[in-house]
């Protein structure tokens, strides 16, 4: 498989992109800077300088051309403001999921957050909150899509820590943390079952191997 990840110099990207490596499939990061290359490089996948903020669709699917899947796993990051959450998060995606529909790339899984599917409590910290309302509004924008067979995982609280391989993956898990090595090794996975295409999911740790937690949602 070719697969192209948009925020390919993100932690849970980096990572996945080494997954994807290793397994055989060829892998593109779509990187902002080009000092950000070498990492891509180091983790086995092809850098792509290409800034979703500034390009066209036209220019976005001009690198989507031949890939079997397509991965958003951009964000504004840490530090950035409530109007870089809307052009990033959500803006970004949605530019991100029209090129996918024009390059004719069909798979299409989206890397959330786990509370974007409601409002935010009140005295939720503004950014935060306009992060939760841009990924909401990202998400609903893909799902309206007939031309993508997307997937949205909508993980709990990231953590460093090293992946156990065992998570809880279903429509609903309540709140929980999760390992960035655990979102990269379900996202991997989810590219390896097309069955769990129209699911969004919430993902925290938990106790199932990832490879079945993934099949027993794809059979459901």
């Amino acid at each position: 498989m070719r697969i192209v990840i948009a925020g390919g110099h993100g932690q849970i990207a980096l990572r996945l992109e080494r997954l994807l490596a290793g397994r055989g499939d060829e892998v593109a990061g779509i990187i902002r800077r080009p000092e950000q290359a070498g990492d891509v490089l180091a983790a086995g996948g092809e850098p792509v300088v290409c800034d979703l903020e500034s390009a066209t669709a036209q220019d976005v699917a001009r690198h989507l051309e031949g890939a079997d899947a397509a991965v958003f796993a951009a964000g504004a990051g840490p530090g950035s403001g409530t109007e870089r959450k809307d052009t990033v998060d959500r803006g970004a995606a949605a530019l991100f999921a029209d090129a996918a529909e024009m390059a004719g790339v069909r798979r299409f899984l989206v890397v959330s957050s786990m509370g974007a599917d409601r409002e935010p409590p009140e005295g939720t910290d503004p950014v935060f909150a306009a992060y939760l309302r841009a990924k909401g509004a990202a998400d609903a924008d893909v799902r309206a899509r007939a031309g993508l067979d997307w997937t949205i995982l909508r993980p709990g609280r990231l953590t460093n820590d090293p992946g156990t391989g065992l998570v809880t993956l279903a429509d609903a898990t309540g709140r929980g943390d999760v390992t960035r090595d655990d979102v990269a090794t379900v996202l991997a996975e989810l590219l390896a079952q097309p069955a769990t295409a129209g699911r969004t999911l919430e993902l925290i740790a938990g106790d199932v191997p990832a490879a079945e937690a993934v099949r027993n949602v794809a059979g459901h």
